[in-house]
């Protein structure tokens, strides 16, 4: 059914957690899952600070989400502040990712 595992092969895997995660000793993720880690945390962030105030421009529930606004008295430093942290964030996510892959 399968080939037997040559001893060099096999000393060029490395398994993580119990054996679920298997990986080949010099190997890279690929390009794409690279690019969509920051792209995913960026498109938070801007969600984030689109959405700070809520949907006030909708033409139905706009009225009422500026009522509730002007009753809990939001605060914007803070929205900011989780936003700053948000993007510092994905920034060392960001450099972490696309580092050469390090040899073990």
């Amino acid at each position: 059914m399968s080939e037997p595992v040559k001893k060099q092969d096999q000393e060029a895997l490395k398994e993580y957690a119990g054996g679920w995660m298997t990986e080949r000793k010099g190997t890279d993720a690929p390009g794409f899952l690279k690019l969509a880690t920051p792209i995913i945390g960026l498109g938070g962030l801007g969600y984030l600070l689109f959405q700070m105030y809520g949907d006030v421009g909708h033409a139905t529930r706009g009225p009422l989400v500026q009522q509730f606004n002007a009753a809990t008295r939001t605060s914007p430093m803070l929205m900011y502040a989780v936003a700053l942290m948000v993007l510092i964030y994905v920034v060392i996510v960001a450099v972490f990712v696309f580092r050469k892959p390090h040899e073990d």
